[in-house]
């Protein structure tokens, strides 16, 4: 994956120059950002194909900068911090995050999990027009753009890459744990409720737009995209 760019923000300098070395090592570039003030500064120059986002910083914290970088870029990110519940993951998934890795952990493991959400986000797939179209509905992956009876609908990523992986596979149903690995590519242990929420704020967009088609609960199981034969 040698020309890809990475951006690093931690405020441990120790770690900012073990990740470097072990991201040159794999042929990455790498930018560091020692604090979330910098990488918000540093981002739109350097532009980054991912971020290496540690949580609890100075100044701007993890959370702060996901916030502020999903309002212009859906540049993958995946959050790197010392905690560990199971509050944290979710928060940090439904701002936006793509990946989440707990500290202490195995460089092996990053360079891992780095290769495999840029696989899924990366500029390859990026420049393949990703549409898909219904009654009502139209989903457009490349822009990240939801229209529904025509109008655009403000919607957030993980809302977009979710009713879009769906749709994409009309009448399959998905449990809660496969979307998660499928969706936000990432490793959960624990409450999967995070789907279900992102599945009601859907709803919400998408109730009575067409009779041919529904965002349906599969029950004991999860959930599909259901479309029903003309």
């Amino acid at each position: 994956m040698a020309g890809y760019k990475i951006m690093v923000v931690d405020d441990d300098s120790n770690i900012c120059e073990l990740l470097r070395l072990y991201l040159e090592k794999e042929g990455f570039d790498t930018v560091i950002a020692e604090d979330g003030v910098r990488a918000l500064a540093l981002f739109d120059t350097a532009q980054p194909d991912l971020v290496l986002l540690d949580v609890m910083m100075p100044h701007l914290d993890g959370w702060q900068v996901c916030r502020e970088l999903r309002k212009k870029t859906q540049c993958p990110i995946i959050m790197l911090t010392a905690k560990g519940e199971v509050f944290d993951k979710v928060l940090g998934l439904d701002l936006g995050a793509d990946d989440y890795i707990t500290k202490p952990f195995e460089a092996k493991e990053v360079i891992a999990r780095i290769k495999a959400v840029l696989r899924r986000c990366g500029r390859d797939n990026a420049e393949k027009a990703r549409v898909v179209e219904f009654d009502g509905l139209y989903i457009n992956m490349e822009n990240y753009e939801l229209k529904v009876r025509g109008k655009a609908v403000d919607t957030p990523p993980k809302e977009m890459e979710l009713i879009f992986h769906l749709a994409s596979n009309p009448n399959r149903v998905y449990t809660r744990d496969q979307l998660l690995d499928e969706v936000w590519g990432f490793e959960y242990y624990g409450d999967s409720r995070t789907v279900d929420v992102h599945v009601k704020r859907l709803r919400e967009k998408l109730e009575g737009v067409s009779e041919s088609w529904t965002l349906k609960t599969v029950w004991g199981v999860g959930y599909k995209f259901e479309v029903k034969e003309s």
